[in-house]
């Protein structure tokens, strides 16, 4: 029986919905590219390339369609090339077969079989002279079997693939060329691949109803198992609903104790970006809201109601905390090339320091745009709190540069030491790792005292490290930092610089742990990638071995630990789109369906039941979601564990939740 077929009929002769803009807005916001995608979802992101990927067109002028791939692409470690992805994951035995015209005998060209990530499947190719049976693996790509075979790019080949448990069988026009086994991937979906502009028409999966009897008896297991899941876990009710008028914005948001109450508000800011894409935003307007009715409290600047606010892909810098340790929040800011703490009832200024002077000499300075400085002063890219100074509380300001140099002041704005060395990475992480009472700063790949000379580095020197977290992952372990480092992978690190783990797996963007599997020992942790192969979501046991991975159907997933039911399991938070995933990988909790708005999103108690609320909004609307219903009691107490403190905010944080029961 046929179970998938594509004519491309359905679809508006153009582009594939695509970014224009190829931003990173999907790090953390879902961002879904507008148009119709029909059965199809394009799971590769890349900044380097303009324009869509993927074409509807009528070129063969006999009244079809066809899609056709555009780019010129190489595939290579570290590399992702053009994939568009169909189809049921849980597929396992099935027929692929394709009309498929690469435009030059050139490089790889054709479909994909048992596809379950972008970075794992089987790959049946037409190749220069022939064609290839692959096997993708994250960075290994491995050529099964190769077969001579002559093909001309004036007309179509039939591709077919049949697959029966570990027997591939592989067709060109009906002539079987390859016949083999392989064990890797026993199940997955389709997808087309070209690194060279391919033409595709008539695409069908069929089954036999043997076939299809399995697949349905496991895809209702896992349906199944997702309802069950559903039942366990608290459902999600309608908090707070807030009007953010025109001062609304994207994932800029900071939340605190402005008045010295135990009522919570949050502080948005809006930016203005300029000279070159995200690189030197500026804060626009600030403004502090109280959760409890939603009226604004104060405001800076002059609102304003665009889409463009929402389109910022950085970090904005201000941070709410209370500084000075009267009881009250304040507000620290860099704006108009300043140092700023602001009164949190007020917004008025308490006190204010211009930012450093931009004296290195420019070719010192790591992603310095065009290589020269566009302002005379520091414009701030993000600030973190931190405690190198061995207080009794963290009362020191960390201030950066987007990529190479960081600032240490004091809570009265003094100066107090400067660091830079090849790159900051995002949002430096401040934990005492020696014990000695002060913070070390672990930023990109260097960890430098608390008096700002540096300890060790990794033996890495390009890319980036995106996100940090630092914990006691497993029983017998030390203390360790788990990192992840765009191509340069997902790391486990312990306290002197040794890298233990260390897995590339893609562009890795995100990390966060916590007990997301209470039945196995230590605490899981979770990864997703974004730039190249896009929203592959992996498990990782506390040792850092995969315990499964997941290519998302969206973007946006910010892998939040969830306190969700307040018994110390943990769900993963994906967005206000795709919902919380058990340890197991189920969807288990999904938000109502009453229109919410789903770009941003953000977890923390806001109740005072120990249980996270989830916070979701766009620029004009905010929805806040809490349980309907009370954690049940436990013998062991309250749950209230320990999560990254919401005084450093960042896009840019890895999130943990470790466990922590309260009598």
């Amino acid at each position: 029986m046929k179970v998938f077929s594509e004519d491309f009929t359905s679809f508006e002769l153009g582009a594939f919905p695509f970014d224009a803009e190829h931003s990173a807005m999907g790090e953390y916001h879902y961002y879904p590219n507008p148009g119709y995608s029909g059965q199809w979802f394009d799971p590769i992101s890349d900044w380097s390339y303009r324009g869509p990927t993927w074409l509807i067109s009528n070129a063969d002028m006999d009244g079809g369609r066809c899609i056709e791939q555009m780019r010129l692409a190489e595939p290579g470690e570290k590399k992702a090339i053009p994939v568009l992805r169909a189809g049921d994951v849980m597929w396992e035995d099935y027929t692929l077969s394709a009309l498929v015209r690469p435009m030059i005998a050139d490089q790889i060209n054709g479909i994909l079989f048992r596809y379950q990530t972008s970075m794992m499947h089987y790959g049946f190719f037409l190749v220069p002279g022939g064609a290839e049976l692959q096997r993708v693996e994250k960075l290994e790509r491995a050529v099964l079997s190769h077969a001579d075979y002559s093909w001309d790019p004036d007309s179509y080949q039939r591709l077919t693939v049949e697959v029966s448990g570990p027997s591939i069988k592989c067709y060109v026009n009906g002539i079987l060329v390859i016949e083999t086994t392989d064990g890797r991937y026993s199940e997955g979906c389709i997808a087309l691949c070209a690194c060279r502009p391919t033409r595709y028409r008539d695409i069908s999966v069929e089954m036999t109803d043997e076939q299809y009897a399995s697949y349905g008896r496991k895809r209702c297991s896992w349906e199944n198992a997702e309802k069950e899941g559903q039942a366990e876990h608290l459902k999600a009710k309608l908090w707070k609903k807030i009007d953010l008028r025109n001062f609304g914005a994207a994932r800029q948001i900071r939340f605190g104790h402005l008045t010295g109450t135990k009522e919570w508000f949050f502080v948005m800011c809006q930016n203005q970006r300029k000279v070159y894409k995200d690189r030197y935003p500026v804060i626009s307007c600030m403004t502090a809201v109280s959760v409890e009715t939603g009226e604004v409290l104060w405001q800076i600047g002059e609102p304003c109601d665009s889409a463009e606010i929402e389109k910022l892909t950085t970090d904005l810098p201000f941070q709410i905390y209370d500084i000075d340790n009267d009881g009250i929040d304040e507000v620290i800011c860099s704006w108009d090339f300043k140092l700023m703490i602001l009164d949190g009832r007020t917004g008025e200024i308490k006190k204010s320091i211009p930012t450093p002077l931009n004296e290195a000499a420019p070719e010192t300075v790591t992603g310095l745009e065009f290589g020269k400085y566009a302002f005379k002063r520091l414009n701030v890219d993000a600030i973190r709190i931190v405690n190198v100074s061995g207080n009794k509380r963290p009362s020191e300001i960390l201030i950066k540069d987007r990529y190479s140099r960081y600032w240490i002041y004091d809570k009265d704005l003094n100066y107090e030491w400067q660091f830079s060395k090849y790159n900051t990475g995002h949002f430096p992480f401040s934990h005492d790792f020696n014990g000695d009472g002060r913070d070390e700063i672990f930023s990109c790949y260097n960890m430098v005292d608390s008096t700002g000379k540096l300890m060790w580095s990794l033996p890495i020197d390009i890319d980036h490290t995106d996100e940090i977290i630092v914990g006691t992952f497993g029983p017998g372990q030390d203390e360790r930092l788990a990192i992840v480092s765009g191509w340069e992978g997902f790391m486990i690190v312990d306290k002197s610089g040794k890298i233990i783990v260390r897995d590339i797996n893609g562009h890795a963007q995100r990390i966060s742990s916590a007990n997301y599997c209470p039945d196995r020992q230590g605490f899981e942790i979770a990864t997703t990638t974004y730039w190249g192969n896009n929203g592959i979501v992996y498990l990782h046991d506390c040792n850092g071995k995969e315990i499964w991975h997941r290519e998302m159907l969206s973007n946006g997933n910010v892998i939040c630990p969830l306190n969700w039911d307040g018994n110390g399991e943990e769900l993963i938070w994906m967005s206000a789109h795709e919902g919380a995933f058990d340890g197991d990988g189920h969807r288990v909790m999904v938000l109502p369906d009453d229109g919410h708005p789903e770009m941003c999103t953000e977890v923390i108690d806001l109740t005072g039941d120990a249980r996270d609320e989830i916070v979701t909004w766009d620029r004009h609307w905010l929805y806040i979601y809490t349980q309907d219903g009370e954690a049940e009691k436990d013998p062991r107490g309250e749950y209230r564990p320990f999560k990254y403190p919401e005084y450093n905010g960042s896009n840019y944080r890895g999130e943990y939740s470790f466990p922590n029961w309260v009598k």
